[in-house]
């Protein structure tokens, strides 16, 4: 049986930090507020702007939320993020995406101030991971992988890690974060030849695919740890990782679950970028 590294411990840590840090900051009369951007109500976009703001509750963030029209023009958009850039009250900016279609999401990308990019949405922000300066805002969700490995205390020096994700809001930025504790680093996709060859090699997987209980027990080894990213449906309507859980979990070294693991930290991390900004501003 793997040992099972769950998400909530390491996002009380960080709570628990951030919670001193917001103390600092009121008591010298300033307040972490998020401004989240939301066009249209579809029920997903809703549901996780109900979670953000729970969470933003629950360690004293104050959070406005910005509904506008799905009709609205790249330019309007443009010219409302120009209004919350020069805001002083808020301290980061969370945009909802995608974006309709209509909408040019580059110019959104570089519309948004870098300061307030809580999301990593900015290209510079994104430079500056690929530059090894980790010490600005990152994506949430391989921020959350790195969290939970150097959390528990997993060799990364030397070590090979695989990640099966090329995007630029997990795999590639997950790459350069792994890449700077010294890892050998493979990244894959889903037309990678002989992948469970690939990801039996590795010390390390890190799957974000997408594809519900892809990896199966054929993809590991008994010393394989493995970090599953991956959020999607089964056909019964079960939230599942890409990991085949339940039966990869007997082979296993380390596994995280879905849900509980990677996401549990993902959210925590967006709201630390919120309390990065206040300070930073």
């Amino acid at each position: 049986m793997a040992e099972i590294l769950k998400g909530n411990v390491v996002a009380a840590k960080i709570k628990e930090d951030m919670i001193e840090r917001i103390k600092k900051l009121e008591a010298n009369g300033t307040y972490p507020t998020l401004g989240i951007v939301r066009l249209g109500d579809n029920a997903s976009d809703v549901s996780y702007e109900k979670s953000i703001i729970k969470n933003c509750d629950a360690i004293g963030i104050q959070s406005k939320v910005f509904e506008k029209e799905t009709s609205m023009t790249t330019e309007e958009l443009i010219a409302f993020m120009e209004e919350l850039n020069n805001d002083k009250e808020i301290s980061g900016i969370l945009m909802f995406r995608p974006l309709p279609k209509h909408i040019d999401e580059e110019k959104i990308r570089n519309a948004i101030s870098p300061s307030k990019d809580v999301d990593c949405m900015h290209p510079l922000n994104l430079e500056k991971i690929f530059e090894g300066d980790m010490t600005g805002f990152s994506p949430a969700t391989p921020k959350a992988a790195m969290e939970i490995l150097l959390y528990n205390e997993i060799p990364l020096e030397g070590k090979n890690v695989v990640v099966v994700n090329r995007s630029m809001v997990v795999g590639k930025p997950l790459v350069m974060m792994l890449l700077e504790k010294n890892a050998t680093v493979t990244i894959c996709h889903s037309r990678t030849k002989n992948l469970d060859e690939v990801t039996r090699n590795a010390d390390v997987v890190v799957t974000a695919l997408g594809k519900p209980k892809f990896f199966t027990e054929k993809f590991f080894t008994k010393d394989s740890i493995v970090i599953d990213v991956g959020v999607s449906m089964t056909e019964d309507g079960k939230l599942s990782g890409d990991v085949d859980y339940e039966n990869v979990v007997n082979l296993v070294d380390k596994v995280t679950p879905v849900p509980g693991g990677v996401g549990s930290v993902t959210t925590t991390l967006l709201l630390n970028q919120v309390v990065m900004a206040c300070e930073n501003n």
